[in-house]
């Protein structure tokens, strides 16, 4: 691990908003003992709304300014990206940010049954080739509803054409309400402050001409889940590099 990257996680521990929990410090104190206390910890009973896969959490942070009635947590496993948003979350005196560095897939060890209003899911992997990993699939859909509150939200954001197909299918076939969707946001006359905040990295797509995909719907519990089956034609990019903020398709042109 590079000096850097040591600085920037020694630096995050001292920030009362900031909370490290990999598997193993997990493991070593037998869980979190913050788990279904998130309201003591902000000092109300706000809604919550998590923001995974946050990156550098310019969502997290955006969203904290413009909704102080609401609380906002960060949820990310690289550390060294995170720190940008928790060190600005410190500098301005937000009191409704948090940052949590974990592996998404443990969720459910951090938050409670009807303790999260609203998920966030903005730019991830689309994780073409494992169903499993999708931050959409039925899989973490299964995870979500254990947090959520009745007919909780969740947005995806993604430039992704397959991950938007995905979505839209897994939302179709599992009967969850769709609130809005569109495969082009900025081209679409949805006027909404929320979606105009911009992740880095989604404002190097839009200058590379890509379009955005926005779904956003409500998780309603079930017991069964179903998992589409169709055949989705794959992205023909791939993002492979982003400290260079580089774009290529499958072929390398």
């Amino acid at each position: 691990m590079g000096k850097n990257k040591l600085q920037k996680f020694a630096e995050m521990e001292t920030y009362s908003n900031v909370f490290q929990y990999p598997f193993a410090r997990l493991q070593a104190e037998g869980g979190f003992s913050g788990k279904g206390r998130w309201s003591e910890f902000f000092g109300n009973g706000n809604p919550i709304v998590l923001e995974l896969g946050c990156g550098k959490g310019e969502y997290t942070v955006g969203l904290a300014r413009l909704f102080p009635d609401k609380n906002f947590i960060g949820i990310d496993i690289k550390g060294a990206r995170m720190w940008t948003g928790a060190k600005e979350s410190n500098i301005e005196g937000l009191k409704n940010v948090a940052f949590l560095r974990t592996d998404i897939e443990l969720i459910t060890e951090f938050f409670a049954e009807n303790e999260v209003s609203e998920i966030w899911i903005t730019f991830p992997d689309p994780q073409m080739k494992k169903v499993r990993k999708r931050l959409t699939s039925t899989r973490f859909m299964a995870l979500y509803q254990q947090i959520m509150k009745p007919q909780g939200i969740v947005h995806l954001k993604t430039d992704s054409p397959f991950l938007y197909a995905y979505t839209t299918l897994m939302v179709k076939y599992n009967g969850y309400r769709t609130l809005m969707s569109t495969d082009n946001l900025y081209a679409s006359g949805y006027d909404d402050e929320i979606l105009k905040i911009r992740t880095y990295y989604e404002s190097q797509w839009i200058e590379r001409g890509m379009n955005i995909k926005y779904i956003k719907f409500e998780l309603s519990r079930r017991d069964e889940f179903t998992e589409p089956q169709e055949e989705i034609p794959e992205d023909d990019y791939r993002s492979f590099n982003r400290r260079s903020n580089s774009l290529t398709n499958k072929k390398g042109e």
